[in-house]
């Protein structure tokens, strides 16, 4: 039982529903919402997957009682417009739903405030920003997609406590413990891409896959493997490479006119993309990638491209798997960054989040904006 309108409560509840979408939810955005009344809630819902219903329909369908002048709690603001399911406005106005809470207004511009106006001129009170950054971590890359037009990017990496991520002959594995490695899995299992470079695919030669079960992922259905995005400007990868063999698709990145070789990759599970600027434009491959309504990029890849994203300022965030070991100096540093000449000039990072993964440390850290 519930205290009458204990909003925070009610919401967090959306919130736990809206993470069953974690690793099904890839293009659209993870929503929860449960429905309250007489101290209660009542029914709960939430979008499972692109096509299914949205949060708001699944819990009005799932509802024990009446819904009528109750409240819904939503994680994000319902839309008003009609795409591949009806406008979620509408349903909540027929069934008669008094009171509608929010825990975050939807940047689409097809939705953005006009959701909430439309509850209003018809009858709802409705209330916004309860758990809005619980809300918004959710779906950090949907809302960095709708507003800039880019995925958010996470670099991933396994490193010593002096900064290594293998030794100078190349070998990581493994740094880190089976429990680390395990997270990692859970990493790419909610990521809708999954990016490297070239010279990793050629060194070791990675699937790039989720290789986690469906029980262990907590679904009913074995889970989509993210895109594999390789960058390779000259367009360097065999046709062998396991990352184009894998289950899943791929697309690799390259400024090679190379017809022969473009066409002895292309194929039903794997496309490739020809830019013009050499180097690869990074800031374009980004570009590309959310024009492909790709809101999430786990990056995987050596120092060389993960110090050019840096430098560039196309990385939103660094998950560390730090290993209580020490490598040495000839080990193979994380990021290769232009030399600084001034302590000022350094890149700085927030610290987010310390946690103890087995023997190991994950830290979460955002780049300083300058």
């Amino acid at each position: 039982m519930l205290p009458a309108l204990n909003d925070h409560a009610c919401m967090a509840e959306a919130v736990r529903q809206a993470e069953k979408g974690l690793f099904t939810v890839r293009k659209n955005p993870r929503v929860g919402c449960v429905i309250a009344r007489d101290h209660s809630i009542i029914a709960r819902g939430y979008h499972a997957r692109a096509g299914g219903p949205h949060a708001e329909i699944h819990a009005l369908e799932n509802a024990s009682g009446s819904v009528d002048r109750a409240t819904a709690y939503v994680t994000l603001e319902p839309c008003p417009h009609e795409g591949k399911t009806p406008p979620c406005t509408e349903a909540l106005v027929a069934a008669k739903i008094a009171r509608v809470v929010v825990a975050v207004q939807d940047p689409n511009p097809l939705v953005n405030g006009r959701g909430l106006a439309y509850l209003q001129q018809n009858g709802i009170e409705t209330r916004c920003d309860v758990l809005q950054k619980e809300a918004h971590e959710l779906n950090k890359g949907f809302f960095k997609r709708m507003k800039t037009g880019r995925p958010y990017v996470t670099v991933k990496s396994a490193i010593s406590l002096d900064g290594k991520t293998a030794l100078a002959s190349g070998e990581s594995q493994w740094i880190t413990g089976e429990s680390a490695r395990l997270d990692v899995q859970r990493l790419r299992a909610r990521s809708c891409a999954i990016l490297t470079g070239a010279g990793t695919v050629q060194a070791d030669d990675p699937q790039l896959t989720v290789r986690l079960s469906s029980e262990a992922l907590g679904l009913s259905q074995t889970p989509e493997q993210p895109l594999r995005v390789v960058l390779d400007t000259d367009l360097r990868i065999s046709v062998s490479a396991r990352v184009l063999q894998a289950p899943g698709r791929t697309l690799v990145y390259t400024c090679s006119q190379d017809a022969k070789k473009v066409a002895a990759l292309q194929g039903e599970r794997v496309e490739v993309v020809t830019l013009e600027q050499r180097p690869l434009d990074l800031a374009e491959v980004m570009r590309d990638l959310g024009s492909r309504e790709i809101n999430e990029v786990l990056v995987e890849a050596g120092a060389t491209l993960v110090g050019s994203l840096l430098e560039q300022g196309l990385v939103d965030e660094m998950v560390l798997y730090i290993a209580p070991h020490l490598i040495g100096a000839s080990g193979r540093g994380l990021a290769e960054l232009s030399p600084f000449s001034n302590m000022q000039e350094r890149l700085g990072m927030q610290v987010e989040e310390v946690t103890a993964i087995g023997d190991d440390i994950k830290l979460r850290a955002l780049p300083v904006q300058g």
